[in-house]
């Protein structure tokens, strides 16, 4: 799936409302109130979540993971925008667009 094209560096990502969320041996598993579907979002994804927790821009998550992980920068880009897109349909993050 591509990334959203719409989506740049500077917008802001914060978690969705109604989302019970819980750590399983380093890993995030969560549950939508409003659908009653389960997630796991693994090590990584779960990283990404709680950077997610002080309302971050996309850039300064994949700064973040291109620190912490072996990863090349686009490539982290394109995976965490791959990412959000995909937590924002099932309404468990919010991305808040910014005008620059």
């Amino acid at each position: 799936m591509a990334a959203t094209h719409s989506m740049k560096d500077h917008d802001r990502v914060i978690h969705g409302e109604e989302v019970y969320v819980s750590d399983m041996d380093g890993e995030k598993v969560m549950m939508s109130i409003n659908t009653g579907k389960y997630y796991n979002l693994g090590f990584t994804g779960g990283r990404i979540w709680e950077l997610a927790e002080s309302c971050p821009s996309l850039g300064e998550i994949v700064a973040a993971l291109t620190e912490e992980y072996e990863v090349d920068e686009e490539r982290c880009r394109q995976q965490v925008h791959t990412f959000v897109t995909e937590l924002e349909r099932e309404g468990l993050l919010k991305l808040l667009r910014e005008t620059v």
